[in-house]
């Protein structure tokens, strides 16, 4: 077995909210996935993630249990088990993934958390008046998120 760097509750999302708070907007999208190579990082999705990463990303994303559990494929019966268990399948950690990326690199974008936060939770123009978070539920809609933060980015009008 893999012995991960991040093997603590909240540790993974804590991480990236660290980096997105210091680290400059490119570095923080190549290295999006924080310290460990993409092969760990993978292993850890597919072992299934600790529920304290869907804690810690509800708490970034001041989110609660209910709105955050629809956007991760989560029903309330489902996160019950989930949390007597203690882990996250893996479909569902790779969208914790997401949506910490995601988060991220908003942060990085707009230069704050506040900022970042409102503008994923907000309905966009660019994604049918969906919310950045609403359709990032599918990782071509996460894709679409990132490609939209990096035309903000470089200022071109989207």
């Amino acid at each position: 077995m893999i012995q991960m760097k991040y093997s603590e509750v909240r540790e993974f999302v804590r991480h990236l909210r660290d980096s997105a708070s210091t680290d400059s907007g490119d570095r923080l999208r190549e290295s999006v996935g924080v310290e460990d190579s993409p092969s760990r990082i993978v292993a850890r999705i597919r072992r299934g993630m600790p529920i304290g990463e869907f804690d810690a990303l509800a708490e970034w994303l001041d989110l609660t249990d209910e709105r955050l559990a629809p956007l991760l494929g989560l029903s309330r019966a489902t996160l019950h088990r989930r949390r007597k268990s203690g882990h996250l399948d893996s479909s569902e950690s790779e969208r914790i993934v997401r949506f910490a990326r995601l988060l991220g690199c908003a942060v990085a974008m707009f230069g704050d958390e506040l900022t970042a936060r409102e503008w994923l939770k907000s309905p966009a123009v660019a994604f049918g008046g969906e919310s950045p978070l609403s359709f990032a539920d599918t990782d071509v809609g996460a894709r679409e998120v990132e490609t939209l933060l990096g035309r903000l980015d470089h200022g071109v009008f989207s």
